[in-house]
């Protein structure tokens, strides 16, 4: 079976428990879909154990799962479609208004989570005698510390949370790649390059990468927002907007710059400049496409992430790090976040379920996923061969995901409805001419 006879039926599933969903269910759908597809998964696992069915390597839905190369499809396929369709819907003037607290989140959170994340899970499996080197576990660690765009924007962005919770959040999970991804490749050289990146090095990827991505990003939008403003026809110019994640991603990749920076930024400048100057008819077809994209890509990509339990090998050892992981990476977003708040409060006030929202709500997808998978394989972890540190690296990333999608994303909704309340409370307040003090600190209010 090919890999696109395999992304057809995933997308007929995918719907048909969207339909399901909406019939009896209640969950978002990327939650529903999720969570069926790790259900039918763990009964075929069980069923496999107990020798009803032999699910190995050799089974059809197996191959059919590993036919898709879930990196190769995320990272090099749907990816600069998801990020450029997310980004078209943000606000310019919102990111403007949060440009500090997102560039602090996204380099200074980033950076504190990844090597917190590492020292910590290598101490813990140095009392537990798992014999892990510390370079494997901050990479873990960079791995899974930057917060997914996809999982966000698919699941958060759709509660409507209070507009700089939402924008912090949002704009944090679009940038921090560019950080997380230099983090990741500079440890992945040390860990299996035979020469190590030195400081200029490091800078320069940087460079080349993150700004690179952001220049080249901007050139596109502005160039693309000239051919779509000065054409006359809207089907061409839906057409000009598919071209963005198409051309635009493989020449980013070729020319070696950030190509998710480049599609969020391209986005955002078509999504507030081009839009601006073209027909309420013509934007609003272009919302449309891009949120039918959305939902299809979305679709196809969490059924994914759910049945890939049927591929993995278990043992005990991995339990133990899974168990360990899941909190571990919970603690280290909930420090970095309130750490970043207490410098955040001199300047301004938020609403005071900032923190708990932006801990819980940082959710973590498929592009953590497809870093894990990247790992090469073969390394053994010391007491047993046939264990390997890409294994453990790839079931704990995996963890995380599905604990964050499953139980953050379903969990979070009271939390966003108690923080509305609390806005309303506080916009309230603001506008009480009886308080002078409270009337000339509206601007400075957590919208």
């Amino acid at each position: 079976m090919s890999a696109y006879d395999t992304v057809c039926i995933m997308a007929a599933i995918a719907v048909l428990i969207s339909i399901i969903n909406n019939r009896i269910g209640k969950f978002q759908p990327t939650i529903a879909i999720t969570g069926w597809s790790i259900a039918i998964s763990f009964i075929l696992l069980i069923l496999s154990k107990l020798g009803y069915i032999p699910l190995n390597n050799e089974h059809e839905l197996i191959q059919m799962v590993q036919g898709v190369k879930f990196d190769d499809f995320l990272l090099k396929g749907v990816l600069g479609f998801l990020l450029f369709g997310g980004a078209l819907n943000i606000q310019l003037p919102h990111l403007k208004d949060q440009k500090f607290e997102i560039s602090f989140l996204a380099l200074v959170g980033t950076v504190f989570s990844t090597f917190f994340i590492g020292t910590v899970l290598w101490a813990l499996f140095k009392i537990l005698t798992i014999d892990i080197d510390f370079i494997y576990c901050c990479l873990f660690g960079a791995l899974i510390s930057p917060t997914d765009p996809i999982a966000v924007l698919a699941i958060v962005k759709k509660l409507n949370a209070p507009q700089r919770i939402s924008t912090q959040i949002e704009g944090e999970s679009l940038f921090n790649d560019g950080v997380g991804l230099v983090i990741f490749v500079t440890l992945f050289e040390i860990a299996f390059s035979k020469t190590a990146p030195t400081v200029t090095s490091t800078a320069m990827l940087f460079i080349r990468e993150a700004l690179g991505g952001i220049a080249f990003g901007a050139v596109l939008g502005v160039v693309f927002h000239f051919l779509i403003k000065t054409s006359h026809d809207n089907m061409f110019r839906l057409i000009l907007t598919i071209l963005v994640p198409t051309f635009g991603y493989v020449v980013s990749e070729h020319i070696e710059v950030s190509a998710p920076l480049a599609m969020v930024v391209a986005g955002i400048i078509i999504g507030n400049w081009t839009r601006n100057t073209i027909s309420e008819a013509a934007s609003h077809q272009i919302s449309h496409l891009w949120e039918l994209a959305d939902e299809i890509l979305n679709a196809i990509l969490f059924l994914l992430i759910g049945f890939m339990m049927i591929t993995f090998s278990f043992h005990m050892i991995d339990i133990v790090a899974v168990v360990i992981a899941i909190p571990l990476v919970l603690l280290s977003r909930y420090l970095s976040v309130k750490y970043a708040y207490k410098v955040f409060n001199r300047h301004r006030q938020y609403n005071p379920l900032s923190v708990k929202i932006l801990t819980w709500g940082g959710l973590r997808g498929g592009l953590a996923l497809a870093m894990a998978m990247a790992i090469p394989a073969g390394i053994p972890i010391g007491f047993s061969p046939d264990i390997d540190v890409k294994e453990i690296i790839v079931l704990m990333t995996y963890a995380v995901v599905i604990f964050s999608i499953i139980v953050q994303g379903s969990t979070i909704t009271p939390m966003i409805h108690k923080a509305k309340e609390e806005q309303e409370k506080m916009d309230q307040a603001a506008m009480n001419p009886a308080s002078k003090t409270e009337t000339s600190t509206t601007d400075n209010i957590n919208r």
